[in-house]
């Protein structure tokens, strides 16, 4: 049966509201945000395209602690801005009925994007991370089940150095970001 989120329709904060709340890498968020540009025409014509879709509605799981968040959301904001597809941010901690239908290999992962039709049915979810991010993570999470592990926390710094450099400098991932959406979007 497929998900249904309509009673969290119209109860999450704007993200206007969500980046002013934000006690932690508030700076770093909004540097993201101006520093987004389209890499690709193709891109930023199919998302205005989509300012006819008024079916469409994105619920975003977020916390200001988390670097993902602060990378990965700006993108979602202006590409969900070219659209004029309403978004609402739920804080993970306020949310957790919420949070725990959207699992990430069983944790708690943030951002979760997820897109639903106006009568609350989920189309498609997206994130934590770019899937040439990710990557990293799912590998660690197979190669590491015990999280008593003696060498759990070591593995664990080793992957999150390898999420931080394929992230890459500066903002070339957005352009990955911005395909997966595409793509996602493509398919409802």
């Amino acid at each position: 049966m497929a998900k249904n989120v309509a009673d969290y329709l119209n109860r999450g904060i704007s993200p206007e509201q969500f980046v002013s709340g934000m006690q932690k890498n508030q700076e770093a968020f909004k540097n993201g945000y101006e520093q987004f540009a389209w890499s690709d025409e193709g891109d930023r014509e199919f998302f205005e395209s989509l300012k006819f879709r008024d079916d469409l509605r994105v619920l975003i799981l977020a916390a200001d602690w988390c670097g993902d968040v602060v990378r990965n959301v700006p993108v979602v904001f202006r590409a969900m801005e070219a659209a004029e597809i309403p978004v609402e941010v739920f804080i993970l901690e306020e949310n957790f009925d919420l949070m725990d239908q959207y699992l990430t290999m069983g944790g708690r992962s943030v951002p979760v994007v997820i897109f639903a039709d106006t009568g609350g049915y989920v189309l498609a979810t997206w994130g934590p991370r770019p899937a040439h991010v990710q990557k990293f993570m799912v590998e660690f999470k197979q190669n590491n089940p015990d999280r008593e592990a003696a060498d759990y926390q070591d593995n664990l710094a080793v992957t999150r150095k390898q999420i931080v450099e394929a992230y890459g400098e500066g903002t070339g991932f957005h352009a990955s970001i911005i395909k997966e959406l595409r793509e996602l979007i493509s398919g409802f």
